[in-house]
């Protein structure tokens, strides 16, 4: 089934059902999961200014990393930096790059009756 599962996430709170899906896709077949977080940045004028910064960013990923690993999953964390137009782009590069079987991406953006779509 999967052995490698990659799940990125956004800073929201949302966030936490990503995480509760890919734990328990990992538990049943036995695979790993690393956890990403894109620390986003925006171009203004010609200057570049960041959304979050790394403390942020990298509390997110740690929280997301222990939660899998009091469920019993093998679990890692990364944490990337990226222009948000970019941020799908860097995404399924950490998803090549993990080999990952499976992307879990957060909510984001979305009311919640999209979320139910």
């Amino acid at each position: 089934m999967f052995q490698r599962i990659l799940v990125a996430l956004d800073p929201r709170p949302s966030h936490e059902s990503a995480l509760r899906l890919a734990g328990g896709l990992a538990r049943s077949a036995g695979a790993e999961v690393r956890v990403l977080h894109v620390v986003p940045s925006a171009v203004a004028g010609d200057t570049m200014v960041n959304l979050e910064d790394d403390a942020e960013g990298t509390a997110l990923v740690a929280n997301a990393v222990r939660m899998l690993q009091t469920m019993g999953i093998n679990a890692e964390g990364r944490l990337a930096h990226g222009v948000t137009n970019l941020v799908p782009r860097l995404v399924s590069a950490a998803a090549a790059e993990y080999k990952a079987d499976l992307l879990v991406l957060s909510p984001h953006h979305r009311g919640p009756f999209a979320a139910l779509l």
